[in-house]
């Protein structure tokens, strides 16, 4: 799989305009300001397929980039407390009308921050993903910004904080160094290929 060949493919503000499926889905999941587009540049090695930006709350709208048999589907980060209540709304139909749309969505990686414990909204989001049985991989963002042992510690509070943690699929990442951008492009690649299969 040649990562360069992605394809930003739309933007949709709201679920309806989000047209009829034609390949299957990974989607990114994630607070506001947790890194999906940092992870999405990284996977693909582009500096700006995604936009990164320092305000929280940026991408509003769900962005659909494709490559090959695969559609990647950054969803709006939820949780951010500066926007008005309409505007919220949105964003929550938006998330929740394509998650619980009838769409072949492969995967989602739920991100939360290493650094933190998660809020609320991101368990909220993975009782979601457990209670529907949707396939689902948990990446640790910002791992760089920990040394050893506060990084422990984290991977020890999260077996707590986070409901079943064991029996997740957990992967830590970092845009600066790299680390689990091979393990989840092999994700990727196996999503591919048993659809091709």
């Amino acid at each position: 799989m040649n990562y360069n060949n992605i394809q930003f493919a739309a933007s949709y503000g709201l679920f309806s305009q989000i047209p009829q499926q034609e390949r299957i889905e990974i989607a990114f999941a994630g607070h506001s300001n947790v890194g999906k587009s940092s992870l999405i540049n990284k996977i693909f090695n582009r500096k700006s397929l995604a936009r990164v930006s320092a305000v929280p709350g940026k991408t509003a709208t769900i962005n659909f980039y494709g490559l090959e048999n695969l559609y990647f589907v950054d969803l709006p980060g939820y949780g951010y407390a500066k926007v008005s209540k309409s505007e919220k709304e949105r964003w929550a139909g938006l998330i929740e009308g394509y998650l619980n749309s009838d769409r072949d969505i492969s995967l989602v990686f739920m991100l939360i921050d290493m650094r933190h414990a998660p809020t609320a909204d991101d368990i909220k989001m993975i009782d979601y993903l457990i209670e529907t049985e949707m396939p689902f991989v948990t990446v640790l963002t910002k791992s760089d910004k920990l040394k050893k042992t506060e990084r422990e510690k984290r991977m020890a509070a999260f077996a707590d904080e986070i409901p079943e943690f064991e029996q997740l699929h957990v992967i830590p990442f970092s845009a600066k160094t790299g680390e689990g951008v091979d393990e989840i492009r092999q994700i990727i690649e196996d999503i591919a290929s048993d659809e091709e299969a």
